[in-house]
């Protein structure tokens, strides 16, 4: 269970870089917005999923 939580607290950590510097880049560039939107949303959606995943896995590991 703590490979698990682990593993799913390290892909929180790189989503969170990768939307830290993708969604200023995507708000920069020019129709970016309009082609990257869903892609924006989706990695939005996956980041909250794993906020709670974090939260649940948590409650076991301690």
């Amino acid at each position: 269970m703590t490979f698990l939580f682990q593993l799913t607290l390290f892909a929180l950590i790189a989503l969170s870089l990768l939307l830290v510097v993708g969604v200023p880049v995507v708000f920069a560039s020019p129709n970016a917005w309009t082609e990257n939107k869903g892609t924006v949303f989706s990695g939005l959606g996956l980041w909250i999923l794993l906020v709670f995943a974090v939260g649940i896995l948590n409650s076991f590991v301690v």
